[in-house]
Protein backbone atom coordinates (compact mmCIF):
# COMPACT_ATOMS: atom_id res chain seq x y z
CA UNK A 1 0.00 0.00 0.00
CA UNK A 2 1.33 3.59 -0.60
CA UNK A 3 1.28 6.16 1.79
CA UNK A 4 1.73 9.90 1.29
CA UNK A 5 3.97 12.67 2.30
CA UNK A 6 3.94 14.98 5.13
CA UNK A 7 1.44 17.96 5.68
CA UNK A 8 1.55 20.91 7.98
CA UNK A 9 3.11 19.64 11.23
CA UNK A 10 4.39 22.10 13.74
CA UNK A 11 6.85 21.62 16.09
CA UNK A 12 7.32 22.41 19.70
CA UNK A 13 10.44 24.94 20.44
CA UNK A 14 11.30 25.05 24.64
CA UNK A 15 14.21 23.24 25.26
CA UNK A 16 13.45 20.56 28.25
CA UNK A 17 16.38 18.11 29.13
CA UNK A 18 13.72 15.53 30.01
CA UNK A 19 14.41 12.32 27.01
CA UNK A 20 16.86 10.08 26.24
CA UNK A 21 17.89 10.74 22.71
CA UNK A 22 16.39 14.33 23.00
CA UNK A 23 16.54 16.79 25.45
CA UNK A 24 14.77 19.39 23.48
CA UNK A 25 11.85 18.95 21.72
CA UNK A 26 13.18 18.65 18.09
CA UNK A 27 12.03 20.89 14.75
CA UNK A 28 11.38 18.35 12.05
CA UNK A 29 13.94 16.39 13.72
CA UNK A 30 13.62 12.70 11.85
CA UNK A 31 14.51 11.65 8.44
CA UNK A 32 11.21 12.10 6.46
CA UNK A 33 9.62 15.07 9.23
CA UNK A 34 8.34 11.88 10.89
CA UNK A 35 8.70 12.43 14.71
CA UNK A 36 8.30 16.30 14.77
CA UNK A 37 5.22 17.05 17.38
CA UNK A 38 1.86 17.22 15.25
CA UNK A 39 -0.44 20.62 16.35
CA UNK A 40 -3.49 18.32 17.18
CA UNK A 41 -2.96 20.89 20.42
CA UNK A 42 -3.48 17.11 22.59
CA UNK A 43 -3.94 17.68 26.49
CA UNK A 44 -0.92 15.97 27.20
CA UNK A 45 1.05 18.37 24.61
CA UNK A 46 1.63 21.22 27.44
CA UNK A 47 3.00 18.45 30.18
CA UNK A 48 5.42 16.21 27.97
CA UNK A 49 7.74 18.90 26.54
CA UNK A 50 7.08 21.92 28.60
CA UNK A 51 8.00 22.35 32.40
CA UNK A 52 5.01 23.35 34.58
CA UNK A 53 5.08 27.33 35.21
CA UNK A 54 3.76 28.36 38.59
CA UNK A 55 2.67 31.96 39.22
CA UNK A 56 6.03 32.48 41.24
CA UNK A 57 7.41 31.76 37.71
CA UNK A 58 5.83 34.25 35.89
CA UNK A 59 6.26 36.79 38.69
CA UNK A 60 10.20 36.39 38.10
CA UNK A 61 9.68 36.48 34.47
CA UNK A 62 7.69 40.12 34.64
CA UNK A 63 10.55 41.19 37.29
CA UNK A 64 12.87 41.03 34.53
CA UNK A 65 11.75 42.96 31.87
CA UNK A 66 12.32 46.33 31.62
CA UNK A 67 9.51 48.69 32.18
CA UNK A 68 10.50 50.27 28.47
CA UNK A 69 10.63 47.62 26.96
CA UNK A 70 7.07 46.34 27.56
CA UNK A 71 5.37 49.54 26.81
CA UNK A 72 7.55 49.53 23.38
CA UNK A 73 6.23 46.17 22.80
CA UNK A 74 2.61 46.26 24.50
CA UNK A 75 0.93 45.70 21.19
CA UNK A 76 3.49 43.15 19.62
CA UNK A 77 2.38 40.34 20.67
CA UNK A 78 -0.95 38.71 20.34
CA UNK A 79 -2.94 37.42 23.10
CA UNK A 80 -3.65 33.76 23.34
CA UNK A 81 -6.64 32.23 22.50
CA UNK A 82 -8.79 30.18 24.94
CA UNK A 83 -9.79 26.55 23.86
CA UNK A 84 -13.11 27.64 23.01
CA UNK A 85 -12.36 30.32 20.61
CA UNK A 86 -9.39 28.18 18.76
CA UNK A 87 -12.82 25.51 17.84
CA UNK A 88 -14.74 29.00 17.07
CA UNK A 89 -11.79 29.05 14.92
CA UNK A 90 -11.25 25.88 13.29
CA UNK A 91 -14.14 25.02 11.50
CA UNK A 92 -12.57 22.46 9.08
CA UNK A 93 -11.52 20.90 12.23
CA UNK A 94 -11.54 16.48 11.62
CA UNK A 95 -14.90 14.87 13.09
CA UNK A 96 -13.48 12.09 15.97
CA UNK A 97 -12.32 9.32 13.68
CA UNK A 98 -12.05 5.75 14.63
CA UNK A 99 -9.35 4.42 13.41
CA UNK A 100 -9.51 1.37 10.54
CA UNK A 101 -6.52 -0.69 11.26
CA UNK A 102 -5.65 -2.92 8.62
CA UNK A 103 -3.09 -6.21 9.32
CA UNK A 104 -1.17 -7.51 6.50
CA UNK A 105 2.48 -8.48 5.64
CA UNK A 106 4.41 -8.02 8.70
CA UNK A 107 2.43 -3.98 8.85
CA UNK A 108 -0.05 -2.26 10.38
CA UNK A 109 -1.60 0.04 8.24
CA UNK A 110 -4.48 2.61 8.40
CA UNK A 111 -6.98 3.32 5.51
CA UNK A 112 -6.75 6.45 4.55
CA UNK A 113 -9.00 9.66 5.58
CA UNK A 114 -9.80 12.97 6.27
CA UNK A 115 -7.62 15.28 8.35
CA UNK A 116 -7.06 18.77 9.49
CA UNK A 117 -3.80 20.12 11.03
CA UNK A 118 -3.75 23.00 13.28
CA UNK A 119 -1.12 25.59 14.67
CA UNK A 120 -0.65 28.86 15.91
CA UNK A 121 2.29 31.12 13.90
CA UNK A 122 5.68 29.73 14.92
CA UNK A 123 8.37 32.90 15.35
CA UNK A 124 10.28 31.69 12.53
CA UNK A 125 7.38 31.82 10.42
CA UNK A 126 6.54 35.57 11.40
CA UNK A 127 6.01 37.89 8.06
CA UNK A 128 6.96 35.20 5.84
CA UNK A 129 4.25 33.88 3.39
CA UNK A 130 2.54 30.71 3.51
CA UNK A 131 4.11 29.15 0.09
CA UNK A 132 7.27 30.17 1.88
CA UNK A 133 7.17 28.21 4.50
CA UNK A 134 5.96 25.20 3.37
CA UNK A 135 8.67 25.30 1.16
CA UNK A 136 11.03 25.80 3.51
CA UNK A 137 10.34 23.38 6.06
CA UNK A 138 8.07 20.71 4.71
CA UNK A 139 9.98 18.50 2.32
CA UNK A 140 7.41 15.61 1.95
CA UNK A 141 4.88 17.18 -1.19
CA UNK A 142 5.73 19.11 -3.84
CA UNK A 143 5.47 23.34 -3.68
CA UNK A 144 2.71 22.89 -6.61
CA UNK A 145 0.78 20.54 -3.78
CA UNK A 146 0.50 23.47 -1.07
CA UNK A 147 0.16 26.19 -4.06
CA UNK A 148 -2.73 24.04 -4.96
CA UNK A 149 -3.91 23.33 -2.15
CA UNK A 150 -4.41 27.07 -0.59
CA UNK A 151 -5.92 28.24 -3.75
CA UNK A 152 -8.56 25.81 -3.45
CA UNK A 153 -9.16 27.01 -0.06
CA UNK A 154 -7.56 24.05 2.00
CA UNK A 155 -5.39 26.75 4.16
CA UNK A 156 -7.21 29.01 6.43
CA UNK A 157 -6.15 31.78 8.61
CA UNK A 158 -8.01 32.48 12.06
CA UNK A 159 -10.63 29.94 10.99
CA UNK A 160 -12.07 31.94 8.35
CA UNK A 161 -9.71 34.15 6.04
CA UNK A 162 -8.40 32.11 2.80
CA UNK A 163 -5.33 32.21 1.92
CA UNK A 164 -3.78 33.43 -0.88
CA UNK A 165 -0.32 32.70 -2.56
CA UNK A 166 0.75 36.15 -1.02
CA UNK A 167 -0.87 35.18 2.44
CA UNK A 168 2.07 36.72 5.04
CA UNK A 169 1.55 35.41 8.40
CA UNK A 170 1.31 37.22 11.27
CA UNK A 171 2.57 36.53 15.45
CA UNK A 172 -1.00 35.35 16.78
CA UNK A 173 -2.77 33.89 13.32
CA UNK A 174 -4.20 30.67 13.68
CA UNK A 175 -3.81 28.05 10.71
CA UNK A 176 -5.95 24.93 9.88
CA UNK A 177 -4.94 22.56 6.83
CA UNK A 178 -7.85 19.97 5.62
CA UNK A 179 -5.99 17.04 3.21
CA UNK A 180 -6.73 13.52 2.76
CA UNK A 181 -4.16 11.61 4.62
CA UNK A 182 -2.20 8.46 3.89
CA UNK A 183 -0.23 7.25 6.93
CA UNK A 184 3.06 4.95 5.99
CA UNK A 185 2.64 1.46 7.58
CA UNK A 186 4.46 0.22 10.53
CA UNK A 187 5.78 -2.79 11.96
CA UNK A 188 2.43 -4.86 13.32
CA UNK A 189 4.58 -5.82 16.55
CA UNK A 190 2.40 -4.84 19.74
CA UNK A 191 3.31 -2.34 22.54
CA UNK A 192 4.73 -4.51 25.07
CA UNK A 193 3.93 -4.18 28.80
CA UNK A 194 6.77 -4.39 31.45
CA UNK A 195 5.08 -2.86 34.48
CA UNK A 196 1.97 -1.14 35.16
CA UNK A 197 -0.37 -0.13 38.04
CA UNK A 198 -2.83 2.36 38.72
CA UNK A 199 -0.60 5.31 38.44
CA UNK A 200 1.99 3.99 35.38
CA UNK A 201 3.23 1.93 32.52
CA UNK A 202 6.91 0.63 31.66
CA UNK A 203 6.18 -0.04 27.90
CA UNK A 204 8.35 -1.99 25.48
CA UNK A 205 8.32 0.46 22.02
CA UNK A 206 8.03 -1.58 18.85
CA UNK A 207 10.78 -0.64 16.48
CA UNK A 208 9.62 1.82 13.89
CA UNK A 209 6.70 3.61 15.52
CA UNK A 210 6.64 7.46 16.69
CA UNK A 211 5.54 7.84 20.25
CA UNK A 212 2.92 10.29 19.66
CA UNK A 213 1.94 11.48 16.65
CA UNK A 214 3.82 13.27 14.39
CA UNK A 215 4.35 14.35 10.70
CA UNK A 216 3.17 11.60 8.58
CA UNK A 217 2.24 9.60 11.31
CA UNK A 218 -0.70 9.82 13.62
CA UNK A 219 -2.97 6.70 14.40
CA UNK A 220 0.02 4.63 13.99
CA UNK A 221 1.87 6.04 16.92
CA UNK A 222 2.56 4.28 20.47
CA UNK A 223 -0.25 7.38 22.27
CA UNK A 224 -3.04 6.41 19.43
CA UNK A 225 -2.79 2.75 19.17
CA UNK A 226 -2.96 2.76 23.23
CA UNK A 227 -5.99 4.60 23.17
CA UNK A 228 -7.45 2.26 20.17
CA UNK A 229 -7.16 -0.93 22.44
CA UNK A 230 -7.77 0.37 25.66
CA UNK A 231 -10.95 2.43 24.41
CA UNK A 232 -12.35 5.17 27.18
CA UNK A 233 -11.30 8.62 26.95
CA UNK A 234 -8.16 7.98 28.61
CA UNK A 235 -5.32 10.05 27.22
CA UNK A 236 -1.73 7.94 27.54
CA UNK A 237 0.56 10.98 28.94
CA UNK A 238 4.04 10.32 27.61
CA UNK A 239 7.07 11.00 30.41
CA UNK A 240 10.07 10.08 27.98
CA UNK A 241 11.13 9.92 24.29
CA UNK A 242 12.42 7.50 22.09
CA UNK A 243 13.55 8.26 18.46
CA UNK A 244 10.39 6.77 15.98
CA UNK A 245 13.26 4.01 14.87
CA UNK A 246 14.51 3.27 18.19
CA UNK A 247 12.69 0.41 20.44
CA UNK A 248 12.91 -0.09 23.91
CA UNK A 249 11.97 0.97 27.42
CA UNK A 250 9.13 3.57 27.61
CA UNK A 251 7.21 5.07 30.76
CA UNK A 252 3.57 5.76 29.89
CA UNK A 253 1.38 7.95 32.79
CA UNK A 254 -2.28 7.45 33.43
CA UNK A 255 -2.75 10.58 35.37
CA UNK A 256 -0.61 14.17 35.39
CA UNK A 257 0.56 13.83 39.05
CA UNK A 258 2.63 10.74 37.86
CA UNK A 259 3.75 12.39 34.78
CA UNK A 260 4.81 15.43 36.34
CA UNK A 261 6.60 12.85 39.09
CA UNK A 262 7.97 10.77 36.42
CA UNK A 263 9.53 13.66 34.44
CA UNK A 264 11.11 15.22 37.63
CA UNK A 265 13.21 12.00 38.28
CA UNK A 266 14.15 11.89 34.60
CA UNK A 267 15.00 15.78 34.28
CA UNK A 268 16.86 16.06 37.05
CA UNK A 269 18.98 13.01 36.60
CA UNK A 270 18.37 10.66 39.25
CA UNK A 271 17.76 7.79 36.60
CA UNK A 272 20.14 5.63 34.86
CA UNK A 273 19.49 4.48 31.37
CA UNK A 274 20.87 2.18 29.78
CA UNK A 275 20.72 1.20 25.90
CA UNK A 276 21.88 -1.89 23.62
CA UNK A 277 22.87 -1.12 19.80
CA UNK A 278 24.76 -3.70 17.35
CA UNK A 279 27.36 -1.30 15.61
CA UNK A 280 29.97 -1.70 12.59
CA UNK A 281 33.88 -3.25 13.38
CA UNK A 282 35.18 -4.91 16.44
CA UNK A 283 34.45 -2.12 19.12
CA UNK A 284 37.52 -1.91 21.63
CA UNK A 285 37.75 -4.06 24.50
CA UNK A 286 37.74 -1.05 27.42
CA UNK A 287 35.37 1.83 28.17
CA UNK A 288 34.91 4.66 25.72
CA UNK A 289 33.81 7.82 26.88
CA UNK A 290 32.66 10.34 24.32
CA UNK A 291 32.41 13.66 25.47
CA UNK A 292 31.56 15.89 22.20
CA UNK A 293 29.13 18.62 22.04
CA UNK A 294 26.43 18.09 19.56
CA UNK A 295 24.91 20.42 16.76
CA UNK A 296 21.62 20.02 14.82
CA UNK A 297 22.48 20.72 11.28
CA UNK A 298 19.63 20.40 9.26
CA UNK A 299 15.95 20.22 11.65
CA UNK A 300 14.53 19.61 8.95
CA UNK A 301 15.93 16.16 8.05
CA UNK A 302 16.65 15.10 11.63
CA UNK A 303 20.46 15.67 10.85
CA UNK A 304 22.87 16.43 13.76
CA UNK A 305 26.53 15.90 14.33
CA UNK A 306 29.68 16.54 16.43
CA UNK A 307 30.61 20.81 16.35
CA UNK A 308 32.43 22.72 18.85
CA UNK A 309 29.55 24.88 19.10
CA UNK A 310 26.68 22.40 20.01
CA UNK A 311 25.17 21.34 22.82
CA UNK A 312 27.63 19.25 25.54
CA UNK A 313 26.69 15.89 25.50
CA UNK A 314 28.51 12.24 27.12
CA UNK A 315 28.09 9.13 26.62
CA UNK A 316 29.54 5.67 27.86
CA UNK A 317 29.90 2.57 25.67
CA UNK A 318 30.73 -0.75 26.76
CA UNK A 319 31.58 -3.70 24.70
CA UNK A 320 29.29 -6.63 25.11
CA UNK A 321 30.72 -8.86 22.36
CA UNK A 322 31.91 -8.97 18.93
CA UNK A 323 30.71 -11.04 15.84
CA UNK A 324 33.75 -11.68 14.06
CA UNK A 325 31.87 -13.84 10.95
CA UNK A 326 29.66 -10.83 9.90
CA UNK A 327 32.03 -8.22 11.72
CA UNK A 328 29.58 -6.46 14.27
CA UNK A 329 30.33 -5.71 17.53
CA UNK A 330 26.83 -5.86 20.34
CA UNK A 331 28.03 -2.45 22.61
CA UNK A 332 25.79 -1.18 25.74
CA UNK A 333 25.58 2.54 25.57
CA UNK A 334 24.88 4.55 28.78
CA UNK A 335 23.92 8.28 27.94
CA UNK A 336 25.11 10.82 30.80
CA UNK A 337 23.14 13.88 28.79
CA UNK A 338 20.27 13.15 26.23
CA UNK A 339 21.01 15.68 22.76
CA UNK A 340 19.16 14.50 19.82
CA UNK A 341 20.46 11.50 18.15
CA UNK A 342 23.01 11.13 21.32
CA UNK A 343 23.81 7.87 21.10
CA UNK A 344 23.67 7.35 17.28
CA UNK A 345 25.49 10.66 16.40
CA UNK A 346 28.67 9.33 18.54
CA UNK A 347 28.99 5.86 17.74
CA UNK A 348 29.28 7.70 14.53
CA UNK A 349 32.07 9.58 15.71
CA UNK A 350 33.74 6.70 16.98
CA UNK A 351 33.63 5.30 13.66
CA UNK A 352 31.33 2.36 14.81
CA UNK A 353 27.64 3.80 13.55
CA UNK A 354 24.86 1.39 14.09
CA UNK A 355 24.71 -0.89 11.45
CA UNK A 356 21.48 -0.40 9.90
CA UNK A 357 21.66 3.50 11.01
CA UNK A 358 19.87 4.97 7.07
CA UNK A 359 21.27 8.36 8.42
CA UNK A 360 24.22 7.83 10.31
CA UNK A 361 25.36 4.80 8.31
CA UNK A 362 24.82 6.06 5.22
CA UNK A 363 27.62 5.63 2.66
CA UNK A 364 25.95 7.74 0.07
CA UNK A 365 25.36 10.90 2.28
CA UNK A 366 28.87 10.42 4.53
CA UNK A 367 31.36 8.48 2.07
CA UNK A 368 33.44 5.08 2.69
CA UNK A 369 34.53 6.71 6.00
CA UNK A 370 31.07 7.14 7.14
CA UNK A 371 31.70 10.56 8.97
CA UNK A 372 34.41 8.86 11.53
CA UNK A 373 35.90 11.64 13.59
CA UNK A 374 33.20 14.37 12.86
CA UNK A 375 32.71 16.19 8.98
CA UNK A 376 32.32 19.36 7.88
CA UNK A 377 30.75 20.28 5.23
CA UNK A 378 27.08 20.60 6.08
CA UNK A 379 25.93 21.88 2.52
CA UNK A 380 26.87 18.77 0.86
CA UNK A 381 25.34 16.32 3.44
CA UNK A 382 22.19 18.21 3.38
CA UNK A 383 21.68 17.80 -0.44
CA UNK A 384 22.63 14.29 -0.13
CA UNK A 385 20.80 13.09 2.54
CA UNK A 386 17.19 15.47 1.06
CA UNK A 387 17.54 13.02 -1.70
CA UNK A 388 17.03 9.84 0.35
CA UNK A 389 13.46 8.24 0.59
CA UNK A 390 12.60 9.83 -2.18
CA UNK A 391 14.36 9.00 -5.56
CA UNK A 392 17.10 7.12 -3.62
CA UNK A 393 16.85 4.17 -0.78
CA UNK A 394 18.09 5.22 2.97
CA UNK A 395 20.46 2.82 2.89
CA UNK A 396 22.73 1.96 5.90
CA UNK A 397 25.84 0.05 5.53
CA UNK A 398 24.24 -3.67 6.41
CA UNK A 399 22.29 -2.92 3.37
CA UNK A 400 24.64 -3.46 0.94
CA UNK A 401 26.17 -6.83 3.10
CA UNK A 402 25.38 -10.18 2.16
CA UNK A 403 23.00 -10.77 5.57
CA UNK A 404 20.33 -8.57 3.39
CA UNK A 405 18.41 -10.60 0.99
CA UNK A 406 17.67 -9.55 -2.71
CA UNK A 407 14.43 -9.51 -1.83
CA UNK A 408 14.26 -6.95 0.95
CA UNK A 409 16.67 -4.86 -0.63
CA UNK A 410 14.31 -4.59 -3.57
CA UNK A 411 11.66 -3.57 -0.62
CA UNK A 412 11.94 0.08 0.36
CA UNK A 413 9.84 3.17 0.99
CA UNK A 414 10.31 5.11 -2.36
CA UNK A 415 8.36 8.08 -4.66
CA UNK A 416 6.15 5.61 -6.71
CA UNK A 417 5.32 8.29 -9.31
CA UNK A 418 2.03 7.18 -8.81
CA UNK A 419 -1.25 9.74 -6.98
CA UNK A 420 -3.57 9.70 -5.12
CA UNK A 421 -6.94 9.28 -6.96
CA UNK A 422 -9.05 11.57 -4.33
CA UNK A 423 -6.51 13.80 -3.35
CA UNK A 424 -3.58 13.98 -6.13
CA UNK A 425 -1.24 13.52 -3.23
CA UNK A 426 1.98 11.98 -4.14
CA UNK A 427 2.27 8.20 -3.22
CA UNK A 428 5.02 6.13 -1.33
CA UNK A 429 5.57 2.74 -1.60
CA UNK A 430 5.67 0.24 1.52
CA UNK A 431 9.18 0.63 3.71
CA UNK A 432 11.26 -2.43 3.37
CA UNK A 433 12.32 -4.46 6.51
CA UNK A 434 15.41 -2.04 6.66
CA UNK A 435 13.47 0.66 7.65
CA UNK A 436 10.79 -0.32 10.17
CA UNK A 437 14.03 -0.02 12.69
CA UNK A 438 17.47 0.34 13.54
CA UNK A 439 19.67 -1.84 16.13
CA UNK A 440 19.64 0.37 19.42
CA UNK A 441 17.45 -0.46 22.24
CA UNK A 442 16.33 1.15 25.64
CA UNK A 443 16.93 -2.21 27.91
CA UNK A 444 16.74 -0.49 31.20
CA UNK A 445 16.18 2.35 33.55
CA UNK A 446 16.39 2.44 37.32
CA UNK A 447 16.33 4.99 40.12
CA UNK A 448 19.72 5.90 41.22
CA UNK A 449 18.31 5.78 45.18
CA UNK A 450 17.22 2.05 43.92
CA UNK A 451 13.50 2.36 44.10
CA UNK A 452 12.85 0.85 41.09
CA UNK A 453 13.70 -0.47 38.08
CA UNK A 454 12.83 -1.45 34.58
CA UNK A 455 14.25 -3.81 32.38
CA UNK A 456 13.07 -5.09 28.66
CA UNK A 457 14.58 -8.41 27.65
CA UNK A 458 17.15 -8.24 24.79
CA UNK A 459 15.88 -7.92 21.70
CA UNK A 460 16.84 -10.31 18.91
CA UNK A 461 19.16 -9.01 16.82
CA UNK A 462 21.33 -8.41 19.81
CA UNK A 463 21.17 -12.51 21.47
Amino acid sequence: MASEASALAPTTTEPIDITDELVEAPILDSLENDEAPELLIPEFKGLAFRPVKTAEDEARRKARIPPEWVKKNATAKQPKKTRAERKKLNPLRSEKYTPEYVFEDGLRRVKPYYFTFNTFCKERWRDRTLVDVFQSEFRDRPIEYYEQAIKEGSVLINGTVKSTLETVIKDGDYISHKLHRHEPPVSDRPVGIVYEDDRIMAINKPAGVPVHPAGRYHFNSVVEILKFERGGDWNPLPCNRLDRLTSGLMFIAKTREAAEDMMSQLKTRTVKKQYVARVKGNFPDEDVEVDQPILSISPKLGLNQVRANGKHAKTVFQKISYNAEKDYSIVRALPLTGRTHQIRVHLQFLGHPIMNDPIYSNRKVFGPNLGKGGTDNDEDLITRLNRMGKDEVAAAVEYYDDMMTDYVKRKAELMTGEVCADCGTPLYSDPGEQELGIYLHAIKYECNEGNWAYETPMPEWAV
